[in-house]
């Protein structure tokens, strides 16, 4: 049963539209090609009144004004790269006595928001405005839904904008058009990427692609996403982290590689959150936590310079400085720090009752791990403006991790935090596979305790350790936030193309 179209007599108008280019033998969605050869964007940064550059273009993109003069006009054309003016004289596209093209076609049947394409040659209008004289158009595809129409007046006061959040993000597609600088976030996205991938790719270490649908959830403590695969009648999971994937090819011999995935947790959604989320993760042969601390300073200065030409970028009242080096503090430390208590010899039901008398939120499933979690989470985090790497967790906190080599208790591990947020994760690695068996064994004690986002036993794993593994250290960094903090965005749906929505009841 099909489910009728409501619409508005705007629609309906457009529809008609429609039907009428096709009664005037137009093809209002035509299959043939039409060859691009330049861009708004490089025409008004290079167009040389003197030389007459840029006499014969063709560009493409929806028109989104027109100011008609009688036989002449004055439009507006949108390509991929931005704005330009284009003018359209009646007796140039209808050289002939018939003006119907021009009269019927582009004046009546054309809509704000449709695709057209037109070449013609580029030049000043009288008050100096940069513009493509056009000598032929040919209509690219028809709109059947009319786009927001953002006015600024005068004064520059924005009316009539599209800025629901809620709509925003639920049509991404009407947003880009709309709103420049979403485009512009979403284009920085893909340069610190890249800034980051050739990074990698300089220093020799190879990019490789690793399982989502994993048979154990590993690599991370987080709740996972369930499915079942029906020819071999066996549940899956998406992956939560690669990192147990990453580390059995330094166990076969890379000596550097990385990735950039697509994970995938079963909790919350907030402003740095969605259950889908974009990850990097490096893991390199013979070297620590303090070499990767380091490196990682590189890599975040290398991004900003490359992509921005400076260190310093804003991010809502401050100005985060991502040249190294950046502040270490120990999690005791900044416990310490931010409370004035020392946790560092407090067993499990000490730590409890600090977490009472700071009214920390804690319950009976939480080890001594997440209960220091939860401390440094409500009482330190926030304080955490300028990079900082908080290092040398609580054994308990980090199951995957080489225990620091002057204190068995802590582990070889760091958080970068920036604002406040943790942006990225990195220990020495553990490559002991007894080790490793024992510290499974205890997440699955937490596990039984009522904690579902403890880590599994991965057997498969534990045997690749056995096979040996070198001294490794591995760094993890959420792309969605260094992003966020990168393009001044204070959430993590403005720098996710479509993030997840609750569904709408249509």
């Amino acid at each position: 049963m099909s489910q009728e179209i409501s619409l508005n007599e705007l629609e309906i108008q457009r529809r008609a539209n429609l039907q009428k280019l096709r009664d005037a033998g137009i093809d209002p969605y035509p299959a043939d090609l039409f060859e691009v050869n330049a861009y708004s964007d490089d025409i008004l940064a290079h167009y040389n009144d003197e030389e007459k550059n840029f006499q014969e273009v063709s560009l493409a993109g929806r028109m989104m004004s027109v100011r008609d003069m009688g036989k002449a006009c004055f439009a507006e054309l949108q390509d991929s790269r931005g704005r330009i003016q284009i003018y359209v004289n009646r007796d140039e596209i209808c050289p002939g006595e018939d003006k119907t093209f021009y009269n019927a076609v582009f004046k009546k049947y054309l809509d704000l928001g449709d695709f057209i394409g037109v070449k013609g040659y580029v030049f000043k209008t009288k008050t100096g405005h940069t513009s493509i004289h056009v000598s032929e158009i040919k209509v690219l595809a028809k709109t059947l839904k009319p786009l927001p129409v953002v006015k600024v007046d005068e004064e520059g006061k924005v009316h009539d904008a599209f800025s629901d959040i809620e709509q925003r993000y639920r049509m991404r597609y009407v947003d880009l058009v709309v709103n420049p600088h979403v485009k512009e976030t979403f284009i920085l996205r893909s340069k610190i990427i890249q800034s980051m991938r050739n990074f990698f790719l300089d220093k020799g270490y190879l990019e490789v692609d690793t399982p989502v649908l994993q048979a154990i959830p590993g690599g991370a403590a987080a709740r996972p996403f369930i499915t079942h695969h029906n020819a071999l009648d066996i549940p899956l999971y998406l992956r939560i982290a690669n990192e147990l994937y990453l580390k059995r090819l330094i166990v076969g011999g890379f000596e550097g590689v990385f990735e950039f995935s697509k994970n995938f947790r079963n909790e919350g959604i907030d402003r740095t959150h969605n259950p889908e989320f974009t990850a990097m993760e490096i893991y390199v042969s013979y070297k620590d936590y303090n070499w990767m601390m380091t490196f990682t300073e590189q890599t975040l200065g290398h991004i900003a310079q490359e992509v921005f030409g400076k260190t310093q970028i804003p991010f809502g009242e401050h100005q985060i400085e991502f040249s190294g080096p950046y502040e270490r503090l120990s999690m005791y430390d900044a416990i310490l720090k931010y409370t004035g208590i020392d946790i560092s010899s407090l067993d499990e039901e000490g730590v409890r009752d600090v977490c009472k008398s700071l009214k920390v939120p804690q319950d009976e499933t939480m080890g001594r791990g997440k209960l220091i979690d939860q401390i440094f989470g409500e009482k330190c985090e926030s304080h955490l403006i300028q990079p900082t790497f908080i290092t040398d967790y609580p054994i308990e906190m980090s199951p995957l991790c080489k225990k620091h080599r002057n204190d068995p208790n802590l582990t070889e591990r760091f958080e970068l935090f920036i604002n406040g947020k943790e942006v990225a994760n990195a220990y020495s690695e553990l490559n002991d596979p007894i080790d490793q068996l024992e510290r499974f064994k205890d997440q699955l004690k937490l596990s039984e305790k009522g904690d579902d986002e403890a880590m599994r036993i991965d057997m498969d794993f534990i045997r690749s350790l056995e096979y040996g593994m070198p001294p490794t250290s591995g760094l993890g960094i959420g792309i969605d936030r260094l992003v966020m903090f990168f393009t001044n965005n204070a959430s993590i749906q403005e720098v996710l193309l479509f993030p997840q929505m609750r569904p709408q009841n249509d």
